[in-house]
């Protein structure tokens, strides 16, 4: 790890404009994988970073690429590749964060879930740096809509996610488009045979960087339960929820079969719940992540690779409906809590046929698990969300913007500020949180007014 006197921005060959826009976004101390990876990142050199979810990879391989753009040469120069949609999103809007020092620069988002044509017209227009799922750019490439023969920069972010997404003929199609000199940056929660080949294969002498992905027990507490059969680990996630009340945990599960099965059982039991898997139709997923990020749901129950992207700084609890295929996943799936300097709960199920698998996750977890809450709380009422989601159908296209919403909603005989949460905008729909208390009179508000002067129609979303 960087020393004090080594670890803040300022050190680094930056530019004026970067650590300017850095000081005043108040990132003034690397994470320990952004001063171990951006010393040779901006030095040109391939670099592989492994660490947890929530290290700060973003910014170190963002900074690394917006220092040797040249803005004024309109071409695709940077190109990171991720395996969702929602992470692209997540890394698209730090990029355009950090770029804001820098005049004129474009991050340009290609993924599905937004028609070609459209993004066809973006790339007309011209992008500095392109922020993509594999089959959208690959797509894009094939039907010569986006030119890579400036490329300097190519970025495979959650390398292992894509892999496990059977993205590898994409991404293999995608480097023939890539010029051979050219610097390439990897990084991944875990480090499997596969990762370790595709890196051997597109990266010279890459510089390796492993930030400890052992989580601090102050941090984080973890908790093992032993469960006889599938109904009583059903069972179990009830007694958990109802036992600890998170305002906002997560239920990961191995398979898209559980989800339904587990997000079936806490709504028939009057639980705040939403279900995340690949078999959802993007419009599905991107509602369900924004209930959930917004505080409208309390219990998100997900597999890994849908997961995948959530972004949320102050979840509460994990619980680990199946045990994780492996240790690394494991740690990733517990990171999710305890962000941000946070504290948090992970729980973990398993069946006596899963006991060497949570003896390779910890040497100690078997002699510590423990029993499961007395079932004394089943009478206890399972926890509330304090807001509610708004769907209102005008989005960027209508021009509409945050503070039009709020204010719409926060105008003459309106609802109070601190009533109203966070706000979405999308192409063509926007979302809003507002407290529960007030959720039908925010809706009339939205119904009865107008929006850029045009009426709008807003409903609240249920599960």
């Amino acid at each position: 790890m960087a020393s004090a006197t080594t670890s803040s921005f300022s050190s680094l060959t930056l530019s004026k404009a970067l650590l300017g826009n850095l000081d005043s976004l108040g990132y003034k101390t690397m994470t320990p994988i952004q001063a171990q990876s951006l010393p040779p990142i901006l030095a040109g050199q391939d670099v592989i970073g492994q660490g947890k979810t929530g290290s700060g990879k973003t910014a170190a391989f963002g900074l690394g690429s917006l220092n040797k753009l040249q803005v004024e040469k309109n071409a695709v120069q940077t190109l990171v590749l991720c395996p969702t949609r929602e992470l692209a999103d997540q890394v698209t809007a730090e990029l355009r964060r950090l770029a804001r020092g820098l005049a004129n620069v474009r991050v340009l988002p290609l993924c599905g879930g937004v028609p070609s044509r459209i993004q066809a017209a973006s790339l007309e227009r011209g992008a500095h740096v392109v922020v993509g799922t594999p089959g959208r750019v690959e797509d894009h490439l094939r039907n010569k809509r986006l030119d890579l023969q400036n490329l300097t920069t190519l970025v495979l972010d959650e390398a292992d996610r894509m892999l496990e997404m059977g993205f590898e003929p994409q991404i293999n199609a995608i480097l023939e488009y890539v010029p051979s000199k050219r610097q390439t940056l990897l990084f991944s929660a875990t480090f499997p045979t596969a990762i370790q080949a595709t890196a051997k294969r597109v990266m010279i002498e890459p510089v390796m960087i492993k930030v400890d992905s052992t989580h601090d027990e102050n941090t984080i507490e973890q908790h093992f339960y032993p469960v006889a059969s599938e109904a009583e680990r059903l069972i179990a996630v009830k007694l958990l929820l109802l036992q600890h009340q998170p305002t906002t945990a997560v239920v990961f599960c191995n398979t898209k079969k559980a989800t339904q099965q587990v997000t079936g059982m806490l709504l028939q039991n009057r639980f705040s719940a939403a279900m995340l898997n690949g078999d959802m139709e993007q419009r599905d997923r991107d509602v369900t992540l924004t209930r959930f990020a917004n505080g409208s749901v309390c219990t998100l129950v997900a597999t890994d690779v849908a997961a995948r992207g959530l972004d949320i700084d102050s979840l509460d609890a994990v619980i680990n409906f199946d045990v994780a295929h492996d240790a690394e996943i494991h740690t990733h799936r517990v990171g999710r809590t305890g962000r941000a300097g946070g504290s948090g709960m992970a729980y973990t199920l398993y069946s006596q046929h899963e006991e060497y698998k949570i003896s390779e996750i910890s040497s100690s977890a078997l002699e510590r698990s423990e029993a499961l809450p007395d079932k004394s709380v089943l009478a206890e009422k399972p926890p509330e969300p304090n807001m509610v989601t708004l769907e209102i159908n005008s989005g960027k296209k209508q021009k509409i913007r945050p503070g039009d919403i709020l204010g719409a909603l926060t105008g003459q005989n309106g609802i109070p500020g601190d009533a109203v949460g966070k706000i979405q905008i999308t192409p063509i729909r926007s979302y809003v949180a507002v407290k529960n208390t007030v959720a039908s009179t925010a809706s009339g508000i939205l119904n009865d007014g107008k929006l850029k002067g045009r009426t709008c129609r807003a409903r609240i979303v249920r599960g």
